[in-house]
């Protein structure tokens, strides 16, 4: 089973909780057990599991990524001025497995499944597949 996901961003920078979004197309395909893989479609978003009770920790998060890979550094090469997002990207990576069980994504407490855009805001998809 393959589903392909929408979503447009709106900040350059920004971690998106797609988590009720994934969990939504788990119980609508009556999916009890099994393995997902969240994968993103570009080159300049990705996917993290992190906590989603705190907001501050996605902005900290973020902040650290532009402190670690400034826009604007004079020694970037790539035509686009885009390699600090190519840059966070290859640093989260640009898709998460997962474990389903009793219907649901298998994550503690304070995670939660994100979708990670740096290069935005833009028009975006992501792909899901259950593995049973």
């Amino acid at each position: 089973m393959l589903k392909t996901f929408h979503l447009n961003t709106s900040h350059h920078d920004q971690m998106i909780d797609v988590t009720n979004e994934v969990e939504g197309w788990i119980r609508e395909e009556g999916i009890k057990e099994g393995l997902i893989v969240v994968s993103s479609l570009h080159t300049t978003a990705g996917f993290t599991v992190n906590e989603n009770a705190d907001p501050d920790v996605k902005t900290d998060m973020l902040r650290r990524f532009r402190e670690a890979y400034p826009w604007d550094d004079p020694q970037d090469r790539h035509m686009e001025g885009n390699t600090a997002a190519h840059m966070k990207t290859s640093t989260v990576g640009h898709s998460q497995t997962l474990i389903i069980e009793n219907g649901r994504l298998a994550l503690g407490t304070w995670q939660g499944l994100y979708f990670c855009e740096f290069d935005g805001p833009r028009q975006r998809k992501y792909v899901a597949k259950i593995i049973q």
